[in-house]
């Protein structure tokens, strides 16, 4: 808070111009990142945070923001452009936590736990392994720096977004239809362990009933795919976990690049 009214107070007017530029992308950003955006925290508190994480990037980027403001046609739309930005980069960022969601929804299907174990305890309905799945994904990524790397995002974007600059469409798509793209690929590797739990009980159901006609194989199989994904929940998640968090890290290093 010192550093960043030091560095303001001599510019006047300007040192306002960038805490409100600055504050509109990291604003907009925050309202969709991971953790911060989530729709369980309270709106209050989602704007002290912003306002925080608008105190430690401004010092950063005070000088390119001035010399973009300085050299903009127009007040409205270089703040448009900031605001823009900004969600841009935290819709780009969501689509993690909305792939672990996808991951928990798969494995729940397939196991036959989307009902049994559904869960209205989030803002988004979603089964419980999905509930498990994001809650201690971002438990997991704020244990290890996620406040940190999402700063450093945002202090980097401006290099990938210089301020004021619009946003080119052609390139906002593409970079959104890849981003989902490989984000729904890296679902479907988190949800494989269930998937192929699933491919094995299916064959032996299938198996079993050829074997024995009279036996009520699904209810006999039932508890135990249940119990097998529970299992196989226990043994997986802390491979998942890790694997994501690593993942969101490194969109986080390079928010605006598609990576596989």
């Amino acid at each position: 808070m010192t550093a960043l009214a030091e560095l303001l107070a001599p510019m006047g007017a300007m040192g306002l111009v960038v805490a409100a530029a600055v504050f509109l992308r990291v604003g907009a950003a925050a309202f969709a990142l991971p953790g911060i955006g989530e729709q369980a925290v309270p709106v209050r508190f989602r704007l002290v945070l912003a306002l925080g994480i608008s105190l430690a990037v401004a010092p950063a980027v005070a000088g390119p923001v001035l010399e973009a403001w300085a050299a903009a046609p127009a007040a409205p739309a270089f703040l448009l452009a900031e605001a823009a930005a900004g969600l841009a980069m935290g819709l780009g960022l969501r689509v993690a936590v909305g792939l672990l969601q996808v991951a928990g929804a798969k494995a729940a299907q397939a196991t036959s736990l989307a009902q049994v174990l559904g869960s209205g305890a989030t803002p988004d309905p979603m089964p419980a392994i999905g509930v498990l799945l994001v809650t201690g994904g971002l438990a997991l990524a704020f244990a290890t720096g996620l406040h940190v790397h999402i700063v450093a995002a945002l202090i980097a974007s401006y290099d990938v977004l210089p301020p004021g600059a619009a946003l080119p469409a052609g390139d906002l798509a593409a970079w959104g239809t890849g981003l989902m793209s490989a984000a729904f690929g890296l679902a479907f590797s988190l949800a494989a362990p269930f998937l192929i739990l699933a491919l094995l009980y299916n064959v032996a159901l299938g198996a079993i009933n050829r074997a024995m006609p009279q036996l009520m194989v699904a209810l006999v199989g039932a508890p135990a795919l249940t119990f097998g994904a529970l299992v196989v929940l226990l043994l997986a998640a802390p491979l998942i976990l890790p694997l994501w968090r690593d993942h969101l890290f490194a969109r986080l290093a390079s928010p605006l690049a598609v990576l596989p």
